[in-house]
């Protein structure tokens, strides 16, 4: 069974991160969640990402706020793909900083990176990493992407009656 690890700088970035852990679920996707902070917990960051893959994760999501060093640090040190979330926190730059911080990876470490706050979206493009080599979670994708797209007809029906 395909495995994402979440993992977020601290509890106060829970709520935004729910939205991956709540559309994984939703993909029969099993989920590991932690809080490893790259500035306070450093060793634990480390263990974290060289350790995720023996473990069975196959994906890391991993947010994070202010300076946001939690995504690029895990994909320095684990073999797995990595997609930052970066959380609008109280002591960010309207969000800037996170961004920014996430979105500038050097050469040779790449991050997805997902909107501010786009943990929804990480928790997708997971699910789609999974599917790409795990046919009944590419099944439950595409019925979910068949649902958004009867939505937006449902919604142009009742507009245009």
């Amino acid at each position: 069974m395909s495995k994402v690890g979440i993992i977020m700088g601290s509890a106060s970035d829970m709520p935004v991160m729910e939205k991956a852990i709540e559309v994984l679920q939703g993909f029969d996707i099993e989920v590991e969640v932690d809080i490893v902070s790259a500035h306070r917990t450093p060793e634990k960051l480390f263990d974290y990402a060289k350790n995720a893959h023996t473990r069975g994760i196959n994906v890391i999501i991993a947010g994070a706020g202010g300076a946001a060093h939690l995504p690029g640090m895990v994909a320095s040190l684990t073999p797995l793909p990595v997609i930052g979330v970066p959380v609008k926190s109280r002591n960010s730059i309207d969000g800037w900083d996170s961004v920014l911080s996430i979105l500038q990876m050097p050469g040779g470490v790449p991050v997805a990176t997902v909107a501010l706050d786009g943990a929804l979206n990480a928790g997708i493009l997971a699910a789609q990493i999974v599917g790409a080599s795990d046919t009944c979670t590419l099944d439950k994708i595409l019925m979910y992407k068949e649902g958004l797209k009867q939505k937006v007809i449902e919604g142009a029906k009742k507009i245009n009656q």
